[in-house]
């Protein structure tokens, strides 16, 4: 016994048992880690799958429904646009019910005046170094469109 003493407590003994102690506890937590680290990636795996599998699937009606509310804001943009031009044109319309107001715009746009009265049309130096061609239908006085086409029209016929 005194030799199993003896050698229990020798330095070689003491440290290959320190070694293997020290390799017990390294190999138990390798295979803890290794465990864990498994577990935690098949789990990680998973939940990849999952969350990629939600995003596919929710991908179209999130376009769709961004795509939808974008439509929405334009219709109701253009339906507000069309109440405002309807506004405007009522608005113009209880305008043209006045007489006077009728009258007024009979005298600015047609050039009529009242019987007793003398009309004059004011010329515009520069306009007047301008050609009447150059001028749109729409800027000219109705009575120039007429004999401008009737001058076309004989013009044509020769």
């Amino acid at each position: 016994m005194a030799v199993k003493d003896r050698d229990r407590f020798s330095t070689a003994t003491r440290i290959r048992l320190l070694g293997e102690q020290t390799a017990a506890r390294v190999y138990r937590s390798q295979t803890k880690r290794q465990a864990r680290r498994s577990r935690l990636t098949g789990r990680a795996a998973l939940l990849a799958l999952v969350m990629c599998s939600l995003i596919v699937a929710l991908a179209y009606p999130m376009r769709e429904y961004v795509s939808q509310r974008a439509e929405i804001d334009d219709l109701q943009r253009e339906q507000r646009q069309a109440r405002e031009r309807v506004e405007r044109l009522r608005d113009l319309k209880a305008r043209w019910q006045d007489d006077a107001y009728a009258e007024q715009q009979i005298r600015k746009r047609l050039h009529y005046v009242m019987p007793g009265e003398t009309g004059f049309i004011v010329i515009d130096p520069h306009a007047a170094k301008q050609p009447r061609t150059d001028l749109g239908a729409a800027d000219r006085p109705w009575y120039s469109n007429v004999w401008d086409g009737v001058d076309k029209s004989d013009a044509s016929g020769q």
